[in-house]
C-alpha cells in the first residue's frame, strides 16, 4: 500500500438504541468486539498511522482500542457533532495532511482487510479527491444513493428523503466508508457547514465540495455489501453475528473440517481448527480454542480457550482454559474448569468435574468425581464417586496421586495429601495421611448388621412385609452388634484377612 496512509476509525457514538451500559462498538460479535473486527481489517491495509475517534464512554473504548493497536492515536470528540466534525478532530490529532486518508466506522464487524486494500488501491490509482466504498442492493430503501454521470464519475450522494423517483431507482448505495486525498480533505473540512435539521457536520458534504472544485470523485462498488453493514440495536447485532458465524463455519468446512450441522454450530473468530476435525451438532467453540487433527468435538459441547489434541474426543462437555491431550477422551457430561490438563490417552468421564488438575498420560477419572487442585500420575485410575477435598474453609491445598495407583470407589482425599506410586485405597476410604508407594490405605470401620431392624422399626410397611416373607426374624434388640466373630477376622474395610479389598469401579 501507500507509504503515507492514515486510517481514521470513528468510534465516538453513544449507540443509544443498543440500550446498554456497554458502548456500542464494544459489543462482541463472534468473540471479538465490533471495533476489534474493524481494527483487524484496518491493520491489513498496513497504514502508517491509525487514529481512533472516541467520545462516548471513552474511558472504556480507548483502552480497548489500544489493546488491539498499541500505537493508535486517540482523538477525543467531546460533543458528537457529526462525522465531518469527528474527522476534523482526527486530522488535527494525526498531525499530517498528506497522502491518503481512509475513514472507516467502528461498528462494521464484517469488514475485511482485503476489501479495504482494493478500495484504497483503486482510489490512489485514479488520483481522486474522494472515493466512496459503495454497494449494490436490490432493495436500497433507506440508504443514500450514489449518483453518477455518463462517464461514471460520482456527481453526488443523495439521501433517501431527498431523492427523486429516478434516483430512488438507483441500486448503488453509500456505505459511509470514504477515501480522500489528504491535502484536499484538510482544505475541505473547515468549509463543511451544519445547516441541517440536526445541526451536524456531515463528511459526505465533501463530495459536493470536490465537484465544485472540479476534482474527481469516484465510487468502488463492493459486491459483498454486508461488509459495510453496521449494528444500531441488538437485533441487528444478532443478525451480523449469525452472518459472521455462517462465514466462519463455511471457511472451516472449505479448509477440510467436517461440520455435521452448520446451523447449530458456533465458531468464534479466533478459533483454530486442523484438517479432518469433526464438529458434531450443538457445539460452540469460543475464544482462542485450538482443535487438533482428527479430533471429534460434540455433540452439545462448549469449549472456551481450550486446547484439544490430535485424535481426542470431547463429548457433551463444558470446558474453559483446559487442555485435552492427544487421543484423550472427555465426557459425556464433563466439566473442565480452568487449569485442567489431561494427558495423552487419558480419560475424564461421565459427570466428572476438574479444576486446576494435572492428569498425566493414561490417567483416568471415569465416573462421578470431583478432582480439584490435584496431580494424578501416569496410568492411575481414580475410582467412581471420588472427591478431592481441596478446601479447608480458608485455603486451597493440593493432592498428589502417584503413577499406576488404583483408588477405590467413594474415596475422599483430604488435602494436602500424597498417595505414592503403585499404591491403592479401599472402597469408602477417607485418606487423611500420606500413603506410601505400594501400600494399601483403608479407613472404613467394621460392618455391623442389626438383625430384625425392619420388623422392629418399620412394622406394617411394605418393606417389613417383604423382609418377613423372606424369613427375617425380630432378631436381637436393635443396637446390639451381631456377627461379632466375623468382624474379628476382618480388616478395617470389612475385608477378610488374606482377601484383596475392592477398589471400586474402574474403566
Amino acid at each position: 500500500m501507500t507509504n503515507n496512509l492514515t486510517v481514521i476509525v470513528l468510534a465516538a457514538g453513544g449507540g443509544t438504541r443498543m440500550r446498554s451500559k456497554t458502548p456500542k462498538v464494544l459489543h462482541p460479535v463472534c468473540g471479538r468486539s465490533m471495533v476489534g473486527h474493524v481494527l483487524r481489517a484496518v491493520a491489513a491495509v498496513e497504514p502508517e498511522r491509525v487514529v481512533a475517534v472516541v467520545g462516548h464512554q471513552r474511558e472504556q473504548v480507548a483502552p480497548h482500542v489500544q489493546e488491539h493497536l498499541p500505537d493508535v492515536v486517540l482523538a477525543v470528540q467531546e460533543e458528537q457533532l457529526g462525522t465531518g466534525h469527528a474527522v476534523r478532530i482526527a486530522m488535527e490529532a494525526a498531525g499530517s495532511t498528506s497522502g491518503t486518508v481512509l475513514v472507516a466506522y467502528g461498528d462494521t464487524p464484517l469488514l475485511e482487510g482485503e476489501s479495504l486494500r482494493a478500495f484504497v488501491a483503486e482510489h490512489e490509482a485514479a488520483e481522486r479527491a474522494v472515493s466512496i466504498l459503495s454497494g449494490i442492493l436490490q432493495e436500497p430503501f433507506g440508504y443514500g444513493r450514489v449518483v453518477r454521470d455518463a462517464d461514471g464519475d460520482v456527481l453526488a450522494i443523495v439521501e433517501e428523503k431527498d431523492a427523486t423517483p429516478a434516483q430512488r431507482d438507483i441500486h448503488e448505495i453509500n456505505s459511509g466508508i470514504l477515501a480522500f486525498d489528504g491535502a484536499f480533505l484538510a482544505e475541505a473540512l473547515p468549509r463543511i457547514g451544519n445547516d441541517n435539521v440536526k445541526g451536524e457536520y456531515y463528511l459526505t458534504d465533501t463530495v459536493q465540495l470536490a465537484r465544485d472544485a472540479g476534482l474527481t470523485v469516484g465510487a468502488h462498488p463492493l459486491a459483498d455489501v454486508l461488509q459495510t453493514e453496521g449494528a444500531n440495536d441488538r437485533a441487528q447485532l444478532a443478525e451480523l453475528g449469525r452472518e459472521m458465524n455462517r462465514r466462519i463455519v463455511t471457511r472451516w468446512m472449505r479448509a477440510g473440517v467436517t461440520v455435521m450441522d452448520p446451523a447449530t454450530t458456533w465458531i468464534e473468530s479466533d478459533v483454530v481448527l486442523a484438517q479432518d476435525v469433526t464438529i458434531l451438532p450443538g457445539t460452540q467453540l469460543l475464544g482462542t480454542t485450538v482443535v487438533g487433527e482428527d479430533a471429534v468435538v460434540g455433540p452439545d459441547t462448549t469449549l472456551e480457550d481450550c486446547e484439544v489434541g490430535v485424535g481426542a474426543r470431547v463429548v457433551r462437555t463444558h470446558g474453559q482454559l483446559a487442555v485435552v491431550g492427544d487421543g484423550a477422551n472427555v465426557g459425556p457430561f464433563a466439566y473442565l474448569r480452568p487449569g485442567t490438563k489431561l494427558g495423552e490417552g487419558g480419560k475424564i468421564g461421565t459427570f466428572v468435574e476438574t479444576k486446576n488438575a494435572d492428569l498425566a498420560a493414561g490417567a483416568k477419572v471415569p465416573h462421578l468425581s470431583y478432582v480439584g487442585d490435584a496431580e494424578v500420575g501416569e496410568g492411575t485410575n481414580i475410582g467412581a464417586g471420588t472427591i478431592f477435598a481441596n478446601y479447608d474453609g480458608v485455603a486451597k491445598h493440593r493432592t498428589t496421586i502417584g503413577r499406576q495407583a488404583r483408588t477405590g470407589s467413594n474415596n475422599t482425599f483430604v488435602a494436602p495429601v500424597t498417595v505414592g506410586d503403585g499404591a491403592g485405597t479401599g472402597a469408602g476410604t477417607v485418606v487423611r495421611r500420606d500413603v506410601p508407594a505400594g501400600a494399601l490405605a483403608v479407613s472404613a470401620g467394621p460392618q455391623r448388621n442389626l438383625e430384625g431392624w425392619t420388623l422392629q422399626r418399620r412394622p406394617g410397611t411394605a418393606q417389613a412385609a417383604a423382609a418377613e416373607a423372606a424369613g427375617a426374624s425380630t432378631g436381637s434388640p436393635v443396637g446390639t452388634p451381631v456377627g461379632d466373630t466375623a468382624h474379628k477376622t476382618s480388616q478395617g474395610d470389612g475385608t477378610r484377612v488374606g482377601e484383596t479389598p475392592s477398589t471400586g469401579a474402574e474403566s
